[in-house]
């Protein structure tokens, strides 16, 4: 096998016009702008410290705008293929090795964010009846933890699939 297949095998996905599919679209719009729901939230908070008109409650609305643009931007960059690699030492080995290490860090990947969202999930299910909710502005927090899971088991989903398809090349 050649090195280029090996390189090719993890480059970011694109359609023929080089826009993501549609899922990837949607998740990368909603966590662009809860990014700028948290970054608004946080700016008027400081603007209305200084004019003495506190923002009650600004840093619970910051927390969950920031835990659904995290969670969109992990699955979003896991579905793209576009997450970070350093292959200074990986580039240099045969290909056969290089698709075996995908393999084995794709899989482990699959296996810590399908972790997550087992652990994110078993919360959520222990917590759906007790009402959780942030002190201030009383925002439930089920809805952010259900979509937390879920980013977490589509990118496991995301990794599992790229093991998947490294290991059919080697």
């Amino acid at each position: 096998m050649r090195q280029a297949d090996v390189k090719m095998s993890h480059e970011p996905k694109a359609d023929s016009d080089d826009r993501p599919p549609g899922s990837v679209r949607a998740a990368i719009w909603l966590g662009s702008v809860a990014i700028l729901v948290a970054m608004v939230c946080d700016a008027s908070a400081v603007v209305g410290r200084h004019i003495g008109i506190p923002l009650l409650g600004s840093i619970e609305i910051v927390q969950c705008a920031v835990s659904v643009a995290g969670a969109s931007a992990i699955a979003a960059t896991a579905q793209l293929n576009l997450h970070a690699a350093i292959r200074v030492l990986t580039d240099r080995l045969p290909a056969n090795i290089q698709l075996g290490g995908l393999f084995i860090t794709d899989s482990l990947a699959a296996i810590f964010f399908a972790a997550l969202a087992f652990g994110c999930g078993w919360i959520a299910w222990d917590l759906r009846s007790g009402a959780e909710a942030t002190d201030l502005l009383a925002v439930p927090l089920q809805p952010f933890r259900l979509f937390v899971t879920l980013a977490f088991a589509l990118t496991a989903t995301s990794f599992a699939w790229t093991a998947i398809r490294s290991e059919e090349k080697r």
